[in-house]
């Protein structure tokens, strides 16, 4: 038996033990509880409207994200609380587009935050920050000297020809289907052909995608998921360093680059045309082509000074990520929400009949025709886009030092501001009946509400300095493949009883355009 000293002494020890880890999780109690306090009622945010619980908490927006509708919540929320909306501790929802032009400007003044460099991409066991996710406008401004010409329109338009191999290609598929009297996913195929599009653009060749019929490598997926977790990741930012943007997560996991199929599928592009060393130099590239690598393999065979293959890498591996899921998410709102309003479909039919008899439209449409001649269908388009951008969060931007004064209400410098492009493309005094599909809206206004309405869903690719600088492959995609799409086949919902789905994880992206099509009797031979 043991002395009753010792019971004594072990059990003194155990209760202090005890009391101090009592005091340890008061200690963090107290600490949390203020720190929602404090949250709550920061200076000059704690009287602007919104959700309860966000202003204490930024995990309520998390778990909004997570649900994959923030689209319908912001909507909601604005509709509910007015052009002004707390959505987070520091974090202001704005719904008033006269302020898209303050917020995302040329002067970069309004700087990106913490939600953007979650989404840099990894080479050679380094991160490296894209035009996009950088958060520095000098560093923003020295890289984008160095590709924006290759995104010029007039750049852009040399390629048509390899788009129209691309549409040609599609619409044999979409042949075989009509001739099977098959159903098609329809929405799946038309980001086959928008990553066939940005391949052969950027490395002039297609990658796959039509000709097999899948996603290529996963790459699909891949976008899929890595948007996923920037979505989430990108609304508690400060946990990236502990996971993914974790310096430690390339040495613990030496083999970390070969789960990323974009970077894998860009650098085995690549590798079809050029080569690159292992101290990562880019040799024996052709120079002569239109496509971006050989644009930028001149550049940097010309002066290596202004282009080296860490830029060349980095700019191609952020074409192939970020260049199909955007046009993708566009084409299927066009042809979802023409089928879905019959009325306008058969007017966008007859206007591409009329052109075509009176000689007007190529084989396949050129951009300039579209947008020249086909007036109704590019009334289409801006509706569709304008219904369902494809960005579905916030465009989150630093409030500068000395604040600002939104709607009578001062914001504080260092506040995240921003804008969801779902909110202010229904706003109601710009669009009557927000909420309707109605191409025609774009035709009767006059000049003037016709560039407000313009600069509104401009705001889809983002603004200011920071607008998306691959914006003109999209638009030139839309502008052709849609309006030849319904010249060659009549394209119905083969549910139409049914609702699409969507997931915003950061894109909107939509599931179910489930469609028939069927050959026109009425049809230009390709």
């Amino acid at each position: 038996m043991a002395p009753a000293s010792s019971l004594t002494t072990a059990h003194v020890i155990a209760q202090i033990q005890d009391l101090k880890l009592k005091q340890i999780w008061q200690f963090l109690a107290a600490f949390i509880f203020f720190r929602l306090l404090w949250n709550k009622f920061q200076r000059h945010l704690t009287s602007i409207p919104g959700p309860t619980l966000a202003a204490y908490t930024k995990f309520w927006r998390l778990y909004d994200v997570w649900k994959g509708q923030a689209h319908i919540t912001a909507i909601e929320l604005h509709r509910k609380h007015g052009p002004v909306v707390r959505i987070g501790p520091n974090h202001v929802s704005i719904g008033d587009p006269s302020h898209i032009q303050t917020i995302y400007n040329i002067k970069e003044n309004y700087t990106k935050s913490a939600f953007y460099p979650v989404q840099s991409g990894t080479w050679n066991k380094k991160i490296h920050q894209n035009i996009f996710s950088t958060r520095d406008p000098a560093f923003h401004r020295s890289e984008k000297r160095k590709i924006a010409s290759a995104y010029s329109l007039p750049n852009l338009l040399e390629s048509e020809p390899a788009m129209d191999s691309c549409i040609r290609l599609f619409m044999e598929k979409l042949d075989e289907y009509a001739a099977e009297q098959k159903s098609i996913d329809l929405g799946a195929w038309l980001q086959y052909f928008a990553f066939d599009v940005v391949g052969e653009v950027t490395f002039a060749k297609k990658l796959g995608f039509l000709e097999e019929g899948k996603d290529v490598d996963g790459i699909i997926k891949t976008i899929e998921n890595i948007l996923t977790y920037a979505a989430l990741c990108g609304q508690v930012p400060e946990y990236h360093k502990f996971l993914l943007g974790s310096p430690l997560f390339n040495k613990m996991m030496p083999a970390a680059e070969t789960f990323n199929a974009v970077l894998l599928f860009t650098l085995k592009a690549i590798n079809t045309r050029a080569s690159i060393k292992r101290d990562g130099e880019l040799i024996n590239a052709d120079v002569g082509g239109r496509d971006m690598l050989s644009r930028w393999a001149y550049v940097k065979s010309s002066d290596p000074l202004k282009m080296n293959t860490r830029d060349i890498v980095v700019g191609l591996t952020t074409n192939v990520f970020a260049g199909s899921d955007t046009t993708a998410i566009a084409l299927r709102a066009i042809v979802y929400y023409l089928c879905k309003n019959p009325s306008c479909m058969a007017k966008v039919v007859q206007e591409i009949d009329a052109a075509d008899e009176q000689g007007k439209l190529s084989i396949p449409i050129t951009y300039k025709e579209t947008t020249t001649v086909l007036r109704y269908f590019c009334a289409v388009l801006k509706e569709a886009t304008r219904l369902h951008p494809s960005v579905g969060l916030l465009m989150e931007r630093h409030v500068p030092a000395e604040g600002v004064t939104m709607n009578g209400r001062f914001i504080p410098g260092g506040t995240i501001v921003g804008i969801n492009p779902w909110v202010t493309n229904r706003d109601e005094t710009l669009f009557p009946n927000p909420d309707d599909f109605d191409p025609e809206r774009w035709l009767t206004v006059d000049d003037v509400q016709l560039r407000q309405m313009d600069n509104v869903i401009e705001l889809n690719f983002g603004g200011g300095a920071r607008k998306c600088i691959g914006r003109n492959i999209s638009m030139i995609e839309m502008h052709k493949v849609v309006p030849q799409l319904l010249r060659q086949f009549t394209v119905e919902l083969t549910h139409p009883e049914k609702e699409w789905t969507t997931c915003n994880h950061w894109f909107v992206q939509q599931s179910g355009l489930i469609c028939n099509v069927t050959r026109r009797s009425k049809q230009t031979s390709q």
